[in-house]
């Protein structure tokens, strides 16, 4: 078949189709560690290669914490293991890392709580089983963390990866604007999305300020113990906003502030950033102004990486704003796209790869969505916490699996009908469970093999 851009849905199906004879779907199934010719361990090495050195060591620390901590931070790898088996031809913007924390709740635009993939550092137009691959993986690990039996967690990844394939069926059968509109119904109903959920409730930007910050010129009440301290502090703080500014407490090591030329140099980057936003939310950001600034360790993969807090203020002390500006490098995947896919764009600032990506899988983004730079690094600009909260592996226990499996098979599904071509998708991987019995496969022996890579990492940091 001459590979020309099909048009009508009814040819792009077709087409997909088609892809079969590239790639059939039962040999998503393969994986052995045979095929590698470069060790997870160099591999991990070279992706930290300009980061913080400092903080190098605390990412393996949270790598080797568990088999699930090392998947997260282990992107690198997996992107090199997928180049090696083969894919389909049908490219996608991709999340990049879908795996079952990197779901959450957040504010959108209106103000209500959006529950959708949360951070795109890794986004790229890549094979879409990619993701699919991916996400089922982390279903069969948090299971496995969750202490359930490998009958449950391979049971997590089948309905992962039926709701995905049916849903891109649906999709590939609604009008356009439906696709792009479509919202995820009953999701108060799922056990462990209804907890998030009320977590995401209490994750206030108020409650961010007394938490991450303190009246200038007082001891830090991190450094006090016991939570009824804590509190106290937390209640003597906020009696005190209306009269001191606030500045970031220091909390080691995921918290410490930044004064002098560097802070000045983070708050001279919103200028660049305020051109990258919409021009509405622009007039919004310039009724704050910069209070103070820190430097924050966040997530696993990123952790190395340069990432700052700005603490804004609006109409007083009551009226914060946390702004987040977060180094983002190339993609984990980018070694292993094709020059066709590159050049699509051709060299493009890492921040915006990520607004974009971001903007075209999320059915509402962040308001503050934007880009900068530093000292020739990148940086996406969101906003740090405005309602969010995400999954606990402990949460995922017994039904609970089953249940948030279905959702992130619906989500991603939306998301990749969103950004790519869902009826080319739907095409290759059609309406009988053969698709999904593979890639279940494929999910079980790359969690081998992951906890297998865990543990040469542990062994090696004990040298």
């Amino acid at each position: 078949m001459k590979e020309t851009q099909p048009v009508s849905a009814r040819e792009r199906y077709a087409f997909g189709h088609e892809r079969r004879k590239q790639l059939k779907r039962q040999h998503h199934k393969a994986w052995t560690a045979k095929q590698r010719r470069e060790s997870p361990l160099k591999l991990l090495e070279i992706s930290t290669r300009g980061r913080v050195p400092a903080l190098v060591t605390l990412k393996n620390e949270l790598m080797a914490a568990s088999p699930f901590g090392y998947f997260r931070g282990a992107v690198p790898v997996m992107a090199y293991d997928l180049s090696l088996v083969g894919s389909t031809g049908i490219c996608n913007q991709l999340c990049g890392d879908a795996h079952v924390r990197n779901l959450g709740a957040f504010a959108g635009p209106d103000g209500r709580l959006v529950f959708d993939i949360n951070d795109f550092d890794e986004t790229i137009v890549a094979p879409f089983e990619w993701d699919v691959k991916r996400m089922a993986t982390s279903l069969v690990l948090a299971g496995r963390g969750s202490g359930a039996k490998d009958v449950r967690c391979r049971e997590a990844a089948s309905v992962f990866l039926e709701r995905y394939r049916t849903m891109m069926q649906s999709f590939a059968r609604m009008p356009v604007l439906e696709v792009a509109k479509y919202q995820v119904h009953r999701l108060g109903s799922v056990t462990p999305v209804a907890g998030i959920l009320m977590m995401a409730e209490r994750a206030t930007p108020m409650h961010t300020l007394l938490t991450l910050t303190e009246v200038e010129g007082r001891a830090s009440a991190a450094k006090k113990k016991g939570s009824k301290t804590a509190k106290g502090a937390a209640k003597s703080s906020a009696k005190s906003a209306g009269r001191a500014p606030r500045v970031f407490r220091t909390i080691p090591p995921n918290l410490k502030r930044v004064t002098g030329a560097l802070a000045e140099q983070v708050v001279g980057s919103l200028t660049m950033y305020a051109e990258s936003l919409q021009p509405e939310r622009r007039h919004f950001l310039a009724q704050y102004r910069p209070m103070d600034v820190a430097f924050k360790v966040v997530g696993t993969g990123s952790v190395g990486l340069r990432d700052y807090v700005v603490l804004m203020e609006g109409n007083g002390t009551k009226d914060p704003l946390f702004l987040q500006i977060k180094e983002e490098v190339a993609s984990g995947y980018a070694p292993y796209v094709s020059g066709a896919l590159k050049g699509r764009r051709g060299k493009q600032h890492e921040g915006q790869r990520v607004v974009n990506g971001e903007r075209a899988m999320q059915l509402q983004s962040d308001p503050f969505l934007g880009w900068t730079t530093m000292d020739s690094r990148d940086y996406l600009v969101r906003q740090l916490n405005d309602h969010k909260a995400s999954i606990q592996l402990g949460d995922l226990k017994a039904a609970g699996l089953l249940e948030y499996a279905g959702v992130c098979g619906e989500i991603l599904a939306r998301g990749h009908a969103r950004a790519g071509d869902s009826a080319m998708v739907a095409g290759y991987v059609g309406t009988s469970p053969r698709f999904d019995e593979a890639v279940g496969a494929f999910a079980e022996a790359y969690a081998d093999q992951t906890e297998l890579d865990w543990r040469q990492l542990v062994k090696s940091l004990k040298k």
